[in-house]
């Protein structure tokens, strides 16, 4: 039970919009986020571009921690906190990219890193606030 959550792990909104095709487990993770078994980010993004959909991968990472022992209790925590970063951005989905166990001043914490993902149907990012917050890209006009 302790590995749920791991590097590669996938969690997504429930009330995401999915393709029909795409068939893969999950389970319930925390309020309204649902967690994908036995496939990665990469299986995923395969499942997905059969589909017709695409997958992104923004490129802002996020970290959560708290004070606590390595357990599945100390990681849902800083999970279910990427998660409440999450719901503001817009974003479906979220890929874990590192679970850390670490010692301040000689108190236990966990780190928790993950990406935002999103996925939909058309190949170019629905450009909307959430999404405007990762775009770090700037346009420049010379007027002559």
């Amino acid at each position: 039970m302790a590995d749920k959550i791991k590097m590669g792990t996938i969690l997504y909104q429930e009330d995401a919009l999915l393709p029909e095709a795409l068939l893969f487990q999950s389970e319930a993770y925390s309020n309204g986020w649902r967690l994908i078994k036995n496939l990665d980010a990469y299986g995923l993004d395969r499942k997905i571009r059969e589909a017709a959909w695409t997958f992104f991968y923004l490129a802002g990472e996020i970290k959560a921690s708290v004070f606590g022992l390595g357990g599945e209790k100390a990681i849902r925590r800083a999970v279910n906190k990427l998660i409440a970063c999450m719901k503001s951005d817009r974003l479906n989905s979220l890929e874990i990219t590192q679970v850390a166990a670490k010692r301040f001043l000689g108190l236990p914490y966990v780190t928790v890193s993950a990406h935002p993902r999103h996925i939909q149907e058309s190949m170019f990012l629905s450009y909307d606030e959430g999404v405007a917050k990762y775009d770090r890209a700037e346009s420049f006009v010379v007027s002559t």
